[in-house]
């Protein structure tokens, strides 16, 4: 195995042992190499079919397949073997329908691929799939810079993967996506691209992934509501509850729905939290607060939860093998452990959650583990509706500076860093987030000014749209050419996929001197790490006083 696709990978060079630092063992790693190079062949095909017209009731199938195969790969999304396994057969029972489709048209394109293993490879059991997934791994690239460059542009695909699923569950689509989902596939197998060509096409990545994000934030909006400010509760009540984690709020939707007058609380985990601030999600009585932080702090969190949870994408954690939630952990979509039940749609689009709400009401109620309550709610629309009383802060110096740190939280030691800024940020500051990084201060008592929280939480990392639109508006509010121009720093954390078409969004869309932390990825080389330097002014964040006086904040 070899895997470097996310901030903790070992040494920050890449995991290479018998599991990664995730907890992923070698065969699954393996395997979703394998899955990702299937996905790749069932493109070959279906990029075909679709620049002929020819889409159909099928291609809608081809689309869900490409963009889940995607999301299974994310880190920390699917750690089962047999899952991973299911949807490698499905790609090449899929490759082989499309290939006679275009066969039955009279276009053969086994000229067009040829010496492309991708289209042509099968296997009939697990241990033959092993043996091709050794040859399909990151390391067959051997240019360090051409690798680098294509496992950009593929973990930003996974990340854009991740919204166009979201958005798909709530039944909006854009063909554009599914057809470039297709075309950086195939480019990161195309010999003739070399390092101007990829660098061209990692930005394109990030065009699309503002595309996705637009797309996922019209649905989330057009069906829940736009998210409006409001307080959540974070301790518990005396019934027993559900806790729902990952991002998939057409999840969070159906379970509160069939949850309903069963006695049975819903509570939220790390990135479901935003979902309470949502009009049509808030507007269920048994719909009853937050509990716990972040995804890494899970298990202690659910082995106090005392009832079942609810994954519905990424992220997981391994439990251990004697924790007292085994048993009671579900997953869903893109999401999957080994001996955890998973939960599909039905033949008629439908989850049934009656054994997570039954499981639920044998259960004891939730460990109180803190009190209190915290605010969030501000995505573009909560924001602009604040927009005289932001622009006046500005303009008579109450307001000095937004600080963007959005992204995804992790267990780095490091990652205090993020603490530590937040608290020393001077009282004329608003942080803007977005994501888990959250976690590291939402839950200080930072004040206000004028009556804005200066934690302005936008949602989850997919909500990440909502800062870009919010800097957008303030750049025409106050007439500037430039965006850099704007009073916003980006000191932005990452750990895996998402975080990553995150960046490449915000490049594409021109804002330079970003802050990355705790580390920087290690898929950069040290050639396309000083690109990024050069050219759009990429910057490790370091020590916080360094920091704070390098932005004229202290």
């Amino acid at each position: 195995m070899f895997c470097y696709q996310c901030q903790e990978t070992m040494k920050n060079q890449g995991c290479n042992l018998m599991k990664g630092m995730c907890g992923k063992e070698e065969s699954t790693t393996d395997l979703q190499d394998l899955l990702i190079y299937t996905a790749k062949g069932v493109a070959a095909y279906s990029s075909q079919i679709r620049a002929l017209g020819k889409e159909d009731k099928p291609c809608e199938e081809v689309n869900r397949y490409l963009v889940n195969s995607l999301f299974i790969t994310i880190t920390n999304a699917n750690f089962d073997d047999t899952v991973i396994m299911e949807e490698i057969k499905k790609g090449l029972v899929m490759r082989k329908h499309i290939k006679s489709k275009l066969e039955e048209m009279g276009i053969n394109l086994d000229s067009k691929y040829e010496g492309k293993k991708y289209i042509t490879w099968n296997a009939k059991n697990k241990e033959e799939m092993l043996e091709v997934a050794k040859t399909v791994g990151v390391m067959r690239t051997e240019n360090e810079d051409i690798r680098s460059l294509r496992e950009l542009a593929l973990y930003g695909l996974k990340g854009l993967a991740a919204y166009t699923e979201h958005a798909l569950n709530l039944n909006k689509v854009n063909p554009e996506l599914f057809a470039f989902v297709e075309e950086i596939l195939l480019a990161t197998e195309d010999e003739s691209l070399g390092v101007a060509e990829l660098t061209t096409l990692v930005l394109k990545v990030g065009e699309f992934g503002v595309k996705a994000m637009a797309l996922l934030d019209e649905a989330n909006t057009s069906t829940f509501g736009h998210p409006v400010m409001t307080k959540v509760n974070l301790g518990v009540k005396k019934n027993p509850g559900i806790l729902i984690t990952g991002h998939d709020l057409m999840d969070l939707k159906r379970l509160l729905e069939q949850s309903e007058g069963t006695g049975v609380d819903i509570y939220t985990h790390s990135e479901m939290l935003p979902g309470h601030y949502y009009p049509e999600l808030k507007k269920y009585e048994h719909f009853v607060g937050n509990y716990g932080g972040a995804w890494w702090e899970q298990k202690t969190e659910f082995s106090t939860f005392n009832g079942p949870i609810l994954f519905t994408t990424n992220c997981i954690v391994p439990p251990s093998k004697n924790a007292n939630y085994n048993g009671k952990v579900f997953t869903t979509n893109a999401s999957g452990y080994p001996g955890w039940k998973r939960i599909q749609l039905d033949k008629n689009g439908n989850k049934d959650f009656s054994e997570i709400i039954n499981l639920a009401k044998t259960c004891p109620a939730p460990t109180e583990i803190e009190t209190g309550e915290i605010i969030g709610g501000f995505a573009h629309n909560q924001v602009l509706a604040l927009a005289d009383k932001v622009v006046e802060g500005v303009k008579s110096g109450a307001i000095n500076r937004f600080i963007v740190m959005g992204g995804c939280d992790g267990r780095d030691k490091k990652r205090d860093y993020y603490g530590e800024f937040a608290k020393k940020l001077p009282n004329n500051t608003i942080i803007l987030t977005a994501g888990c990084a959250k976690y590291r201060y939402n839950k200080l008592a930072l004040g206000d000014i004028g009556g804005i929280p200066r934690v302005l939480d936008a949602g989850q990392c997919n909500d990440s749209y909502s800062l870009a639109v919010i800097a957008m508006t303030l750049q025409k509010v106050f007439g500037l050419e430039d965006i850099n121009d704007l009073p916003i720093i980006y000191n932005i954390a990452w750990y895996e996929q998402k975080a990553v078409i995150v960046l490449l969004a915000l490049l594409s869309l021109g804002i330079k001197n970003i802050h990355l932390g705790p580390t920087l990825p290690a898929f950069l080389s040290k050639n396309v790490a000083d690109l990024l330097v050069r050219e759009f002014g990429i910057a490790l964040a370091g020590d916080v006083d360094e920091d704070l006086k390098k932005w004229n904040l202290i």
